[in-house]
């Protein structure tokens, strides 16, 4: 028996299971007076996947969420349901998001064919990545990923492991024709360059990419570069780094999530984001702008790049990650 079909036998992966993804309005609320009440999450296809995904999904990691906190199940948990009953069905994680898998491990299962369910992995090398696959899975406790990303490919000595002899690009096709994960994709904050070059070498299916007011005066943009190519390729885009942690809000910026959101919302071939809530109330408001999100115009969007034109540099701290 090969190193592989052992694998494949004890991780009993069901992908037919996953089917598609049921619409963000489709699975129901209670309201005040009992009633069942739908939620009208706009969706967008994500790309070549033919998925339909809500416009929100969540975050499953940040400066103050509770979701990567060893000590904040409660809280955490409570996001995780009152999202899953606010109908987003995006929900990203991390091998590196400390408790993050753990947690939505604990509520996913019962709503896995209605989810789409992203994970990522920091490591480069096959064995490794293929390690933090079987981690990921016992974690979320599930069979399959929906996505599974290469996580913060940030340079170019990231590029020359991953499509080496022995680099993680193999263990993402095996995975993937194993049907264990259904699509691969790449994430990068750091270097737009990189994340081209990586696009080129590989038909990804997803990219997740900083989309924000902020990230358009650094002196290397992340679009619209990948965003131009990810359309030509068909390659779908979730934006990420909306509000920059918080720092677009600082004084002289942008006045809330609504202009955030809608700024990145409105970049052309960005189909979806994720952000992470701090409680179930700041859960609840970007669920509110989301769902009311309508398209901005050129003059509306020219407007939010001019009030970040002052406060860029400390708004793209994440650009020095990697």
């Amino acid at each position: 028996m090969t190193k592989n079909t052992t694998r494949r036998n004890f991780l009993i992966t069901s992908v037919a299971a996953a089917g598609t993804i049921m619409g963000a309005n489709t699975l129901q609320i209670d309201s005040a007076n009992g009633a069942k009440t739908p939620v009208p999450m706009p969706e967008r296809v994500l790309g070549r996947t033919g998925v339909k995904v809500p416009l929100l999904g969540l975050g499953g990691a940040g400066t103050k969420t509770p979701l990567d906190k060893e000590d904040r199940e409660e809280d955490a948990l409570a996001i995780i349901e009152r999202a899953i009953a606010l109908g987003i069905r995006y929900f990203d994680t991390a091998a590196s998001y400390g408790s993050s898998e753990i947690y939505l491990g604990k509520v996913l299962p019962s709503y896995r064919s209605q989810i789409f369910l992203a994970s990522k992995t920091y490591e480069k090398d096959r064995d490794a990545v293929w390690r933090e696959l079987e981690r990921s899975l016992k974690r979320l406790n599930t069979d399959y990923l929906d996505l599974w990303q290469l996580h913060s490919v940030a340079l170019p000595e990231h590029i020359d492991k991953i499509f080496s002899s022995n680099g993680g690009i193999k263990a993402l096709e095996e995975a993937k024709e194993q049907k264990i994960v259904r699509f691969v994709g790449i994430t990068g904050h750091r270097e737009p360059d990189v994340i081209v070059e990586a696009m080129r070498r590989y038909p990804f299916h997803t990219v997740l990419i900083p989309v924000n007011a902020a990230d358009k005066h650094h002196p290397r943009p992340y679009f619209p570069l990948v965003l131009s190519l990810a359309r030509q390729q068909n390659v779908g885009v979730i934006a990420m780094k909306v509000p920059a942690y918080g720092k677009l809000f600082q004084p002289g910026g942008l006045t809330g999530m609504q202009e955030a959101m809608g700024y990145t919302l409105s970049q052309s071939g960005v189909d979806c984001c994720i952000i992470s809530a701090d409680d179930v109330k700041q859960l609840e408001e970007n669920v509110k702008v989301a769902c009311a999100f309508k398209q901005l115009s050129n003059t509306q969007l020219a407007a939010i790049e001019k009030r970040t034109a002052t406060i860029w540099e400390s708004s793209t701290f994440y650009r020095a990650w990697g």
